[in-house]
């Protein structure tokens, strides 16, 4: 999820090129007027109680919902799917769906802390044999439980929060008072929840206003976020700009914080300046936008692939589930699967790789690569390994086998953003010591620590349930998927999304903070995100109880659009007459 290469390059501009040397330009006066206007009400934001704001974010949800079909449209239009094409169903679960979920987090939340009682309540806590507290954040109510079954998500606390303490963690914003400060939200062109959720994290969690500048790629959101929170309107507003324009922006006196998804290259410079100049600030630490500054900017996120007894069907339903790690959206998502680290010794893994293949021709060209410079990143990877094997021709997946962990790869310190997929293979054959093994890899050798999957067989999972415990505890990435992709969690509003905490500015990698997060904590160091290993009813053979089908964000699923269009209906509604349709898409995808 990040600003294209083209973008990236407007940053670099020359002086003359400076927007703020033509101050009568209607589209920069209208800029000013917006500063004007959230800077006005900053202090009226910073003053509300969580009642107050409980009653407008009632008011949006609604809002969201009549807006939600425009949206999803223009988003199918811009990316070029098909109107009808089960593809669309990512439009509606990453654009209108997960909004109004982030929503009704934080009504929930907030109405509690309106309320005077816990934030958490009902929800499972349990400190850790090494000290760390854990909360249960999904499934929160029997909604979840009902359309996620199976599925769990925790958010692990940071070293020395406590059972005890936890509760001072919650809800910071509304025990101190702030100073009041408007934030420059730059949004991502991929994900069309992203500029939202982003707005809203800082309007609640922090307290200020927002000028949100979207991406050229989704500026179509302007109108429909716009009328969707126009009885916010006041605190937030939605903006269109290029490249320009975002660097106009970062350096305006009257932003006082600046929130970023997109590239670490453009964090840079938008932090230290360009060029020559620019990277020895960056060695110094030593920033030239002196703002406060958090981010979400990507990563390579490894698989890791845990051997076990897997039958044929486990196979094929694995490799739907791995695709769709690599290839929802396209392929162009900061969390998508960047890497398979696979055990040498597994006689499955030629197995899997070969149902990956399968899949990976079956779902063919179904959509063109629509993001700007997956051509040439494309090409840099080819041009790193030259045997690489290509699936595919109007949007194709560059498949690299070979990977040697020992290695100082491409793949492993540039996230390719778009269809580009290594295979790199750990000298293990079994469980605990693949799982050492990768666990390290990822750690030591990967650039960025947003998200990583891990994928293990139920029978593995108990014959290993301490040395698992222990990799998911020594992974340093912000969110693990066991047996779920980890992009999951995006959508989870109580999960917390961002990279796993410790970068320096200087150095910032996956980003620094952290945004969702609608249980409001404080200080948390990263989320586990958990899924059924089979689905339903396949599942019963294996001890395991649920009642999930193929879930509806696989690529192969053949309902998505319209499962995620009653999902998104539900989320606004909660009408149950949208149940039975639901589950109907769901079963028969």
């Amino acid at each position: 999820m990040r600003e294209t290469w083209r973008l990236q390059k407007l940053l670099f501009r020359h002086e003359s090129e400076d927007p703020r040397s033509t101050p009568l330009n209607p589209a920069y006066t209208a800029l000013e007027s917006h500063l004007d206007r959230l800077k006005e009400a900053a202090q009226r934001w910073a003053e509300l109680g969580p009642a107050e704001i409980v009653s407008l974010l009632t008011e949006v949800r609604g809002r969201v919902l009549a807006v939600a079909s425009d949206w999803v449209a223009s988003a199918a239009e811009a990316k070029g799917l098909d109107a009808k094409s089960p593809l669309v169903g990512e439009e509606w679960a990453s654009g209108p769906w997960a909004t109004l979920a982030g929503i009704n987090g934080l009504i929930t939340t907030l109405t509690r802390v309106a309320a005077g009682s816990d934030p958490l309540h009902g929800l499972p806590i349990h400190t850790r044999p090494d000290g760390q507290v854990v909360v249960g954040v999904f499934p929160a109510n029997n909604w979840d439980r009902l359309l996620l079954s199976g599925f769990s998500a925790e958010v692990w606390q940071q070293p020395g929060i406590t059972e005890q303490t936890l509760h001072d963690t919650l809800a910071v914003r509304f025990k101190k008072s702030e100073p009041p400060a408007l934030a420059l939200i730059l949004g991502a062109g991929n994900i069309n929840a992203i500029p939202p959720l982003d707005a809203l994290y800082k309007l609640v969690a922090e307290g200020q206003v927002c000028l949100v500048k979207l991406n050229p790629l989704n500026d179509y959101l302007e109108g429909p976020l716009n009328e969707a929170f126009k009885p916010m309107s006041d605190f937030v507003r939605f903006v269109k700009g290029d490249g320009r324009v975002g660097a106009w922006l970062t350096d305006h006196p009257k932003v006082d914080t600046l929130h970023i998804t997109g590239s670490v290259r453009t964090h840079d410079v938008i932090v230290y300046g360009p060029g020559p100049e620019g990277r020895e600030r960056q060695r110094a630490n030593e920033p030239l936008n002196k703002r406060p500054m958090s981010s979400e900017l990507g990563g390579v996120g490894p698989t890791l692939i845990v051997p076990g007894p897997w039958s044929t069907a486990d196979f094929r339903f694995q490799a739907e589930h791995l695709v769709t790690q690599k290839l929802h959206n396209g392929g162009f998502n900061c969390i998508a699967s960047q890497l398979l680290v696979v055990p040498e010794g597994w006689d499955g893994t030629q197995t899997l790789m070969r149902h990956v293949q399968d899949v990976l021709e079956e779902i063919g060209d179904q959509r063109p690569s629509y993001y700007p410079g997956v051509k040439d990143r494309l090409a840099h990877f080819q041009e790193a390994h030259p045997d690489a094997q290509v699936i595919g021709r109007r949007a194709p997946v560059v498949l690299i086998h070979g990977l040697k962990p020992d290695s100082d790869d491409l793949c492993f310190r540039d996230e390719a953003f778009g269809p580009v997929w290594g295979v790199v293979s750990i000298p293990a054959s079994e469980p605990a010591s693949f799982l050492r093994q990768a666990v390290e890899f990822a750690n030591e050798k990967l650039f960025g620590t947003l998200g990583c999957q891990l994928v293990i067989h139920p029978s593995t999972h108990r014959a290993h349930a301490q040395t698992l415990d222990q990799a998911i505890a020594d992974l340093r990435y912000g969110t693990i998927g066991l047996n779920v992709w980890s992009g999951v969690g995006f959508l989870l509003s109580n999960v917390v999304w961002g990279a796993f905490p410790g970068h320096p500015l200087n150095d910032a990698q996956s980003g620094i903070g952290a945004v969702h997060n609608a249980l409001l904590f404080d200080k948390p160091q990263k989320s586990v995100v958990r899924g059924p290993f089979k689905p339903f009813p396949r599942t019963l053979t294996s001890g395991v109880l649920h009642s999930s089908p193929k879930p509806l964000w696989f690529v192969t699923h053949k309902k998505a659009h319209k499962g995620a269009e009653l999902l998104t209906r539900f989320e606004a509604t909660r009408k149950m007459s949208l149940i039975p349709p639901l589950f109907a898409a769901a079963l028969t995808g």
